[in-house]
């Protein structure tokens, strides 16, 4: 068993400064390549990043947010920065109904549900949405990854931010082959007020049995996700390993998902790490 979550005032402050003080440094380009594949009857597009080199690798599979476009701004290429550059493959998939993918859109799914029946119907629509077809359009993305012959299929990582932390752990707990997960924000967003959705992540933690890492800035949402469900992780004796980092660094950085795109650079030597020590 193992259990550390770190609220970091001291440690993390030099490192902080550090990043307070220098620019994020600039991304070299990395080749970028678009992947249709299928989630059920709907086409969806990924996109695929990989090393020089022919394998082959371990591999990240990257969980995107609620935003509608994520595969048209940054934050992929960011992603990539981090981890192509320490050695793996990262395959993006872009779920159901965002820009590039076919399907509802989560997002003006639950905007109707609230509008016809208020937070609770749009809570329970959530729920529902992310731990059924959205979390087959993970797994689908998962299936089409372990097909490339450049994949080391045997070491396969989950992650992402936001809705895409709350798809990691659901990912996690279906026990679908990956490792070990790192999930960054996970529904600190949504934490305050969505009841069902703090029950369905704490369930998740009781069927996870790979190594799980959180990830939050100090000036998140809520921190309610750290707390909380590393408390529970702690209770089952399960594998994990959280991160609060300090207020320190400049405030762009200290907020929900650590300013996305622009902040990875903050949790990469992190992440990085627990990574390395969940595959070896």
């Amino acid at each position: 068993m193992r259990f550390r979550l770190i609220m970091f005032a001291t440690l993390s402050v030099v490192a902080a400064r550090v990043c307070a003080q220098s620019p994020v440094p600039a991304i070299a380009a990395i080749n970028k390549q678009p992947v249709p594949f299928r989630s059920g009857t709907l086409n969806l597009v990924g996109f695929l990043f990989k090393p020089e080199g022919a394998g082959p690798f371990p591999a990240v599979l990257w969980n995107h947010g609620s935003e509608r476009g994520p595969g048209q701004g940054p934050q992929f290429d960011s992603a990539a920065a981090v981890f192509v550059r320490a050695g793996y493959v990262l395959f993006a998939p872009v779920r159901r109904g965002h820009i590039g993918s076919d399907g509802a859109y989560i997002v003006e799914e639950t905007d109707r549900a609230r509008a016809a029946g208020g937070w609770e119907a749009a809570n329970r629509l959530t729920v529902n949405r992310l731990e059924t077809v959205q979390l087959d359009d993970q797994l689908a993305g998962l299936a089409a990854l372990r097909t490339y012959a450049f994949v080391d299929t045997t070491r396969i990582v989950v992650a992402g931010c936001s809705y895409g932390g709350i798809q990691t752990l659901l990912g996690a707990e279906r026990g679908a082959g990956y490792r070990a997960a790192v999930a960054i924000s996970p529904a600190a967003l949504s934490w305050e007020m969505n009841p069902l959705l703090r029950e369905r992540l704490l369930r998740a933690v009781g069927g996870t049995k790979i190594p799980v890492m959180i990830l939050q800035p100090a000036k998140d949402a809520s921190l309610g996700p750290s707390r909380v469900l590393g408390a529970e992780f702690t209770r089952l004796g399960k594998a994990f390993t959280g991160k609060i980092f300090p207020s320190e660094g400049p405030d762009e950085l200290q907020g929900h998902c650590f300013g996305g795109a622009k902040g990875m650079h903050v949790w990469a030597e992190d992440a990085l790490a627990f990574i390395k020590e969940a595959i070896r």
